[in-house]
């Protein structure tokens, strides 16, 4: 749109390279071809896929395009057999069943850019043929001359001509609470960061004090918004670590399970002349046991259960995956402003009297100090007693309130009858108020340095004495005391006049003052947020700190937060600017970023390069903001963390997870549930697992042998009944009690991490075993009827993993050391899956259909005897690993 740099340009430069007029502004014509020549002044729209697509989209796993081949298969084979497509059927339901599970939850992620383009201002004021008029905001171009007042959002990126006490709060671009204050003086310097543009107003900012006049020179997608919007929509979403598992365990398991389903084929057809058809049935039924085609829909119920445990704990989940991804978050990067700090300005040091004071020591109501910065102040009190006005201000009468002074009974007393508005060239604000004995109290606030040198006097005491250059030198020592906190300190000083100036300048009313101290205030950290980045950090979880304010202010709270160790002399070199990644490259950046704690002056860019740093040394990691300006850096991260309160609905839209409290220590919360989560999905994938290969094991034994112990139905049967709803219920255990002292899991962990896929090898191995000598004594040693011996492998089979259930409520840990039944959920899925086993069997018509004949009490004895053996192997063989150390071995996660 524009070649040239706009803060660089003088006003008159760039009106004319614009071709705009200040008196007159565009003419409508004008403004028409422009507005056809640059679109109108809105974001753009990503394209958005359809229901269809998406739906689409959920077929293309590997996995499930082996599945709809059985399933075709078996339909096929069926119809041959005379056995109809039942089996065809079941398959197919299981597979649409997680292909709309997968498109609800993509359907959950709101559109971010949608919310960028809903922050415009309806209105602008714009010079149009030499007339102000009301447009809207998005029929502005370049070049046009608008009007910036108090309470105004900006519409666009704006070159400031003229700037009457203009401030603007810019928060939601930099991160920096304190509104900027705006002139119009030419930036010679290049690269300035967006804080540091003062010449410059932008799209989506809020104008808090004073007015303005300006050109605008970038409009929709070529405003800062606009970048970041670009960025956004370019910005590619990061697997989850627990997707990036489910993908890489669904590839090599299917890849595995076609290689064992071939050989069975290949050994039935050759070695036990089984028909062809018979031994694809056989394999069909192999494929589907070893598949856990259930996985993807238990894991999204366990998701969901998380995000409503999460939801009561004030932390909204906008995509399930992210639920998992919490618990193996290493580092959370979080912005400063609204997010580690309240927004909110706050005065915690006061000096006067000679001496520095906490803001909680009390005042009294009379100390000129307390009247100068509650008189010389803008800020409004609303009828819910709320403030209104500049942070900065609004900080100073709610410290006066605090302090029982009755601000709008003082000023009602002794109203204001004029003023010298505050300049940002002598950075001071002067009003006059009438006493009741009728003279004026002239009350005036602002930077120490200028104040100090219109004083001749000083208040000690209420004693009024020529200030001396020790009263000085003591007073701007304690000034760069308090600036050295990271406080932003101001002056008050007053004089008593007996009439009014006739003309209101600094030479008439800002002379000859009296001095009345300092007030230094900060945008204080939150409460809960210290406590929670300690916890965070026992829990292996490292905390940095990335924000567009200034390095001395970012270094301060950091300290005062613990992020950065407030005893350590150099902490400087843990701190750095925005200008400093400048001059870095992206693979020095990756190389040196564990050294950096704190990221100051930061813009939208920084922010993605940084966490992409930190995902270039394979860290899983967190972004939390609450601006605009977090967004493509809320997107990039492993998880975005919204704020719900004070966050835009720009990052909320950009992230996974918000906070409905803005409470940083929910965060913590929400890697503990995080932490449950996956410790209860990898207790589903051992039990799926260990079913699973217990079942192709005893398939493919059986076909070695020569052996029909299971027929396809069977199969389809238990991975349905018995498989599904005890690993649903596994995923409402409780959280470990030792979750919150182990490391986080890398990515170079997953499911079968941690000792759990030897676990599933042995409990496989023994199923399998358990099932197939079931199956030998029926058939050889109580010679029953075939189908009775297929009977009690079937039973043999449910309910060994009903048992087994049991035993994956821990890894290592014995059932019998707390209480088995302490999980509801895993009771009811017992007697639930129990009860549709043993229906098959029982009940008239369905045992036909399902090729069972009820056996006789010795056949169930042996059955359910065998089955429930699984209990007592698998906790010697679990005492085993714990007395010869393998279980601390494989659990080396948790932290000393």
């Amino acid at each position: 749109m524009k070649d040239f740099v706009a803060y660089r340009e003088s006003t008159d430069s760039i009106v004319s390279k614009l071709d705009s007029n200040v008196s007159q502004g565009l003419s409508s014509s004008e403004a028409q071809a422009r507005i056809e020549k640059y679109g109108a002044n809105e974001i753009q729209e990503e394209e958005k896929r359809t229901l269809l697509q998406k739906f689409l989209d959920q077929f293309k796993d590997f996995m499930i395009i082996v599945l709809l081949v059985a399933a075709v298969v078996a339909g096929f084979v069926g119809i041959a057999e005379g056995e109809g497509i039942a089996d065809s059927i079941i398959i197919l339901i299981v597979v649409i069943l997680n292909a709309i599970m997968g498109v609800f939850q993509e359907q959950q992620a709101e559109n971010a850019i949608e919310s960028l383009r809903s922050m415009a201002s309806p209105e602008a004021h714009v010079r149009r043929d030499g007339s102000m008029n009301s447009v809207k905001s998005t029929e502005l171009v370049p070049g046009d001359i608008i009007t910036l007042e108090a309470g105004d959002v900006v519409p666009a990126d704006v070159r400031l001509i003229e700037a009457n006490s203009l401030q603007i709060e810019e928060a939601s671009l930099t991160g920096e609470s304190v509104p900027v204050v705006k002139s119009t003086d030419t930036i010679d310097e290049e690269n300035v960061g967006i804080g540091d543009r003062e010449n410059m107003a932008f799209s989506s900012t809020n104008v808090t004090y004073g007015r303005g006049l300006g050109i605008v020179t970038g409009t929709g997608m070529d405003t800062e918004v606009g970048h970041i919007a670009n960025m956004l929509a370019n910005t590619e979403g990061q697997l989850t670590p627990l997707q990036r598992d489910q993908e890489q365990l669904g590839k090599n398991l299917t890849i595995a399970i076609i290689v064992i389903a071939v050989l069975t084929f290949i050994v039935g057809i050759t070695f036990q002349d089984f028909k062809i058809t018979h031994m694809l049935l056989v394999s069909i039924s192999l494929a589907v046991a070893a598949i856990p085609e259930g996985l993807p829909a238990i894991t999204t119920i366990i998701l969901s259960q998380g995000t409503t445990s999460m939801a009561n704990r004030n932390a909204l989940v906008r995509t399930l995956p992210a639920v998992e991804t919490l618990g193996s978050t290493e580092v959370i990067a979080s912005d400063k402003t609204g997010t580690l700090t309240v927004n909110k300005m706050t005065i915690e040091k006061v000096f006067y009297d000679g001496e520095l004071h906490d803001a909680s020591e009390e005042i009294a109501h009379t100390n000129p100090l307390l009247r100068s910065i509650t008189f010389a102040n803008d800020t409004e009190i609303d009828g819910k007693g709320e403030l209104i006005g500049d942070p900065t201000e609004a900080a100073m009468i709610k410290y006066a309130i605090e302090q029982g002074f009755d601000v709008k009974d003082a000023v009602s007393s002794e109203p204001r009858v004029n003023e010298v508005p505050f300049d940002s060239g002598r950075k001071l604000m002067s009003t006059i108020h009438k006493m009741e004995d009728g003279r004026f109290f002239i009350a005036v606030k602002g930077a120490p340095d200028q104040l100090i040198q219109r004083a001749t006097k000083i208040d000690n005491n209420g004693q009024i004495t020529d200030i001396t250059q020790a009263d000085i030198d003591n007073t701007l020592k304690e000034n760069e005391n308090m600036a050295r906190e990271a406080l932003r300190v101001l002056a008050g000083a007053y004089k008593i006049v007996d009439t009014v100036p006739d003309t209101m300048s600094t030479e008439t009313v800002e002379q000859d003052l009296i001095f009345a101290g300092l007030v230094g205030m900060i945008d204080p950290e939150r409460s809960e947020a210290g406590a929670a980045i300690r916890r965070a950090r026992e829990a292996g979880i490292r905390t940095v700190m990335i924000t567009g304010d200034h390095a001395i202010t970012a270094q301060a709270i950091a300290e005062r937060l613990s992020i950065l160790d407030p005893n350590e002399p150099n902490n400087e070199e843990h701190v750095r600017t925005g200008a400093e990644l400048d001059n870095m490259t992206d693979e020095e950046l990756a190389k040196d970023v564990s050294n950096f704690s704190v990221y100051a002056r930061v813009s939208p860019e920084h922010k993605v390069r940084i966490i992409k740093a930190w995902q270039a040394n394979d860290r899983t990691i967190s972004m939390t903001g609450d601006g605009v300006n977090d967004a493509p850096s809320l997107k990039q991260a492993n998880i975005g963390v919204g704020m719900g309160i004070t966050g835009t609905e720009v990052a909320k839209g950009a992230s996974d997870m918000v906070l409905a409290d803005d409470n940083f220590e929910t965060i913590v919360v929400a890697v503990e549930e995080g932490r449950k989560v996956f410790t209860n999905i990898q207790k589903a994938v051992q039990f799926l697992l260990s079913a699973n290969l217990g079942e192709v094991l005893t398939l493919f034994v059986a076909t070695l042998f020569g052996w029909t112990i299971l027929e396809p139905v069977h199969i389809l049967w238990i991975n349905l009944v018995t498989d599904v709803f005890p690993a649903i219920a596994l995923g409402m255990e409780k959280a470990e009690p030792q979750a919150m002292k182990q490391a986080p899991r890398t990515k170079k962990d997953s499911f079968l991490s941690f000792g759990v896929l030897p676990s599933i090898a042995y409990q496989g191995v023994l199923e399998g075993f358990l099932t197939l000598a079931v199956y030998y004594i029926g058939e050889y040693v109580l010679k029953v009827e075939h189908q009775t011996a297929e009977t009690m492998a079937f039973i043999t089979l449910g309910f060994i993993q009903l048992f087994h259930s049991y035993n994956v409520k821990s890894i290592f840990g014995s059932l019998f050391s707390g209480n088995p039944f302490d999980n509801k959920y895993l009771n009811g899925a017992f007697i639930l899956s129990g009860a549709l086993l043993l229906g098959v069997i029982l009940i008239p018509g369905i045992n036909t259909y399902f090729s069972v004949t009820i056996p006789g009490p010795t056949e169930w004895a042996i059955s359910i005897a065998v089955a429930f053996s699984i209990v007592i192997i698998v906790e010697i063989v679990k005492w085993i690993f714990r007395s010869t150390g393998l279980a601390d071995k494989y659990q080396k996660k948790i932290a000393e």
